[in-house]
């Protein structure tokens, strides 16, 4: 084997991430992948019927076109063809009505009744600096803040619970709910400190990106990104499964797109104490149970504006979200779940046969969790949507140990590799001033379970590799 100045283990976006800014240094990098695909959570396969193509894992990807690390990617010369759905975000309220979030902040606001002006506002303001805000949110913690004043006008309503947030800055249910519906995306209870802040990064990045998603499958950014790491002269082995370090060819660098139990297990006893110790301590969060659908017609909303939405966000009120939410914080399964939906093939014809279409579907459950959550699934489709089931075709359901065992990342359905809260978001997965490092020379952490957490933005394996790059090729 020739001289290999870096391997990567693990070909989710950010091993691949990491991979490509090694390779983008001039270092001869060679990737390790277990499965006979690359992808990690960007992965598509047939899990219904032939012809319609489903995301196993991530399907919208609202932080990607916002990341730093993929705006210098050329995506586009590798493949993917980004589709825009007319709007980002659909939340159907019981009235036959939904809130829709629009690419403008404007077109928004004038949805949101007597709380318009103050969304104009606030998020008018956070837009004009989204630039700013993803450069320090998308990292490990700066302190001072690089990017001050942005953080300064960010920071004292991300702080808050998004349950009190929500009420605090609004007066009505239609702006409280589709908030809510943006801030649960982060798998913790809306009474958490902080939780504000997922809901405003997403409404951010709605307005001044968009939530878009590959033509063909979360599979094309994948593939893309593999390509460009081969033609950047890397080298990718799939079907490899690494089990130990020993195992991995001499270089100065590995780069780990793992979690912290596996990364414990792969070390074989040689990390020190305290730091094994403080690995055993990593929290896990919540788990996700996810049904993907083979429809034979449309979703027949009773709100028709939501099928301008490429994701739709099911559950009601704050109140009722948040409830959801606290249910599965305390360990317990929701009657009424918080659902996250998304209808590619309302804009990808490429996605189902003609006249056919997908829905991909889940909800979050406690981490470990074998319960099987479709009917109180799809009752809340029902709730919005009368006669979804007559519209099904076929459904492939995994509950959250399914999904460990499909990707182990995953750990008990995790699909964050640990709680993103204000104790952890940024010192994951052990306080150090450099997180993706460990106590191995050469060796670091770059998966999720580094800042900045879950998402497809590539951003943990950028800074693990530029990380190791400044110490080793001083780069």
């Amino acid at each position: 084997m020739a001289q290999v100045d870096a391997v990567v283990v693990g070909s989710g976006p950010n091993g691949l991430a990491a991979a490509i800014t090694m390779a983008r240094a001039g270092c001869k990098t060679i990737l390790y992948e277990a499965r006979s695909t690359v992808g990690g959570g960007l992965r598509s396969a047939a899990l219904t019927e032939p012809g319609f193509v489903h995301d196993v894992c991530s399907a919208i990807h609202p932080l990607t076109l916002v990341s730093p690390f993929f705006q210098t990617v050329p995506l586009t010369d590798y493949g993917v063809e980004w589709v825009y759905p007319l709007s980002e975000v659909a939340h159907p309220l019981d009235d036959g009505t939904a809130v829709m979030t629009e690419r403008s902040v404007g077109a928004t606001a004038d949805n949101l009744g007597r709380d318009g002006a103050t969304y104009r506002a606030v998020m008018g303001w956070m837009v004009e600096h989204a630039d700013a805000l993803y450069r320090e949110l998308l990292g490990p913690l700066n302190v001072p803040p690089r990017e001050l004043f942005a953080m300064m006008g960010f920071a004292p309503l991300a702080l808050l619970p998004a349950m009190q947030m929500g009420k605090a800055l609004f007066r009505e249910d239609r702006a409280r709910a589709q908030f809510a519906g943006m801030a649960a995306h982060s798998v913790l209870s809306l009474d958490r400190i902080g939780t504000a802040a997922f809901g405003l990064m997403l409404t951010i990045a709605a307005h001044s990106a968009g939530w878009a998603f590959p033509r063909g499958g979360a599979q094309k950014i994948a593939d893309a990104l593999a390509a460009y790491f081969v033609a950047l002269g890397g080298e990718i082995v799939c079907d490899h499964d690494v089990t130990s370090l020993d195992a991995l060819p001499p270089c100065k660098v590995k780069l780990l797109d793992i979690t912290p139990r596996h990364f414990a297990a792969m070390t074989e006893g040689k990390l020190p104490g305290l730091y094994a110790y403080l690995l055993r301590r990593y929290r896990y969060g919540a788990g996700v149970f996810k049904i993907d659908y083979a429809l034979s017609a449309p979703i027949p909303w009773k709100a028709p504006e939501v099928a301008r939405a490429g994701t739709v966000h099911l559950g009601g009120t704050l109140d009722e979200i948040g409830e959801s939410e606290r249910t599965m914080g305390l360990g317990a399964h929701a009657r009424h779940p918080y659902v996250l939906l998304a209808q590619h093939s309302l804009f990808d014809d490429t996605r189902a046969p003609s006249g056919k279409h997908t829905a991909w579907v889940y909800c979050h459950v406690p981490g470990g969790s074998t319960v099987d959550m479709t009917a109180r699934i799809e009752a809340q489709i029902e709730r919005f949507a009368p006669g979804f089931r007559e519209v099904v075709i076929a459904r492939h359901t995994r509950n959250a140990v399914e999904l460990e065992a499909y990707n182990p990342n995953y750990v008990g359905g995790d699909i964050n590799s640990g709680v993103q809260d204000v104790f952890q978001q940024f010192t994951r997965p052990v306080p150090r001033l450099n997180p993706y490092s460990t106590p191995l020379e050469g060796v670091y952490l770059c998966s999720s379970a580094t800042p900045p957490g879950g998402g497809v933005h590539g951003m943990s394996g950028y800074h693990a590799a530029a990380s190791a790059l400044k110490k080793f090729f001083n780069h």
